[in-house]
């Protein structure tokens, strides 16, 4: 694959990021309230959460398999990160009548469920590259 093609394919993977970011965040305040889904209680159904989840280490691991640079690797990630901090918190446009990224335990586990998976698996291209440079990383303890 040429290096145009990488960055190509990098950048698309850094605009699904992007696009993923506003979704979950415009889709956090979907609860069972009979408006879009039935009315069970008015029960919250952060389903995002989980696609936030699954999503990040896939983008991720894709974003890997295109170099072996970490900073490749982590760039969905990090793109992810902003896009979520600049939507969902700074929120452009808004009056402070609307919140965008709710301010409860919701936008708290969309974070963690994001950032987290996509830090371990950040962290699992690190050791995949340690483990492909012998010699080149000095493992803890051995001295």
């Amino acid at each position: 694959m040429t290096g145009s093609a990488r960055v190509l394919l990098l950048l698309l993977l850094c605009v699904e990021a992007a696009v993923l970011a506003v979704l979950e965040t415009m889709y956090l305040p979907l609860r069972f309230d009979g408006t879009l889904l039935p009315e069970l209680g008015d029960f919250p159904f952060p389903v995002v959460i989980a696609v936030a989840a699954l999503t990040m280490p896939l983008l991720v691991s894709w974003a890997a398999s295109l170099s072996e640079r970490v900073l490749t690797a982590a760039l969905p990630l990090i793109v992810w990160f902003l896009t979520l901090m600049v939507f969902g918190y700074f929120e452009p446009g808004s009056t402070r009548e609307t919140i965008v990224l709710l301010q409860d335990w919701r936008g708290l586990l969309l974070l963690a469920g994001g950032a987290l998976t996509g830090a371990v698996a950040v962290g699992a291209v690190m050791a995949r590259n340690a483990a492909n440079r012998p010699g080149l990383y000095e493992t803890a303890g051995t001295q």
